[in-house]
C-alpha cells in the first residue's frame, strides 16, 4: 500500500489569523499535490515559546477556534491533517499536535511528554501516548526534544505497528546561525542524524518537519526505513513536501527485536 504524505514548512506565524491564512494555503497546497494527510511543525500555532522570536497570545478560546478552523480546512479539502498547537488543560499549557482525518473528526491529541529542560517553565509535560490510524495508514507521534533525545518515543509506535512516525520540531533561528551546506552535513547540528537513525533503528518512515527558518538547524525531510533521507525542502524555504511512501517497506522488524529481559541487571 502506497499512502502519499506532506509536510507543511510555515515560516513562523505573525499573529492567530495570520497563521489560519497560512495553514489554509498550504493544506491546499498539500491537496493539490495528492497528498493523504499533511503534518506541520511544533506548537507551529501561536507559535513555540522561549525561542528569539515573538509569540502571539494564545489562550483556550483561541485554541478552541484554532481547532475549528484546521477541522473546516481538512473536511473543505478532503485530507488528514496533524497540526501542531498549544494545548490548554487543566494542569498547564501543552506542546501538542492534534489529528484530524480528512472528515475534519478530532481523532486525538498527542502532548509533548519529554520537555527540553528549558520549556518546563513555560509548558507542562502529558503523560500519555497513543497511535492513530487513518484509511490504513498508522501512525505515531514524537515531538521535538521526544524524537531527538528520547529514542524510545519512535519505538514505543513502531512496536505497536506504526508504519510512519511524524516528527513535528523546531530547530534553528530567523535572527542569527549557519544554514547547513548538505543533509547530514558533518559539521552541522546532530539533529538530522537523530532523525536518521530513529528511522533506521525502527525500520519505519520518520517524517520531520521543521519551521522554515532562515538558519534552519535540519530540514524538512522524509526518511525510509533504511536510513535514506527520501526527499527533503531546500534548507529556509516557506513549502511543501510531498512524496509517496511505500508502507510495506516499514516493517517495523528492528524495533519489535528489542527485548528488554535481556538487559536486566545480573
Amino acid at each position: 500500500m502506497t499512502v502519499r504524505l506532506a509536510l507543511a514548512t510555515p515560516r513562523v506565524a505573525a499573529s492567530v489569523d495570520h497563521g489560519l491564512a497560512t495553514a489554509e494555503r498550504l493544506i491546499a497546497e498539500s491537496t493539490a499535490g495528492g497528498a493523504a494527510i499533511v503534518c506541520f511543525p511544533e506548537a507551529w500555532l501561536p507559535g513555540l515559546r522561549g525561542l528569539d522570536f515573538d509569540v502571539p497570545s494564545f489562550d483556550a478560546t483561541d485554541e478552541i477556534r484554532v481547532l475549528r478552523v484546521v477541522s473546516h480546512l481538512a473536511r473543505s479539502h478532503r485530507i488528514a491533517i496533524v497540526f501542531g498547537i498549544e494545548h490548554h488543560t487543566d494542569t498547564g499549557r501543552h506542546i501538542a499536535a492534534a489529528v484530524f482525518d480528512a472528515r475534519g473528526a478530532l481523532l486525538g491529541i498527542q502532548t509533548k511528554n519529554q520537555l527540553d529542560p528549558a520549556e518546563e517553565g513555560p509548558y507542562v509535560a502529558g503523560h500519555t501516548r497513543r497511535l492513530f490510524e487513518i484509511d490504513g495508514l498508522r501512525f505515531g507521534i514524537a515531538i521535538c526534544h521526544e524524537g531527538f533525545r528520547y529514542p524510545e518515543t519512535v519505538r514505543w509506535a513502531a512496536r505497536r505497528g506504526a508504519q510512519v512516525v511524524f516528527h513535528p520540531h523546531c530547530t534553528g533561528s530567523d535572527r542569527a546561525g549557519v544554514v547547513p551546506a548538505r543533509w547530514v552535513d558533518p559539521a552541522g547540528a546532530y539533529y538530522e542524524k537523530a532523525m536518521t537513525c530513529r528511522a533506521l533503528e525502527n525500520t519505519v518512515y520518520l517524517a520531520g518537519v521543521n519551521y522554515a527558518f532562515r538558519y534552519q538547524e535540519s530540514a524538512t525531510a522524509i526518511i525510509g526505513p533504511s536510513g535514506e533521507c527520501l526527499a527533503h525542502l531546500p534548507y529556509g524555504e516557506e513549502g511543501v513536501l510531498v512524496r509517496d511512501v511505500d508502507l510495506a517497506a516499514a516493517t517495523g522488524v528492528l524495533a519489535r527485536r528489542y527485548a528488554p529481559d535481556r538487559h536486566e541487571e545480573a
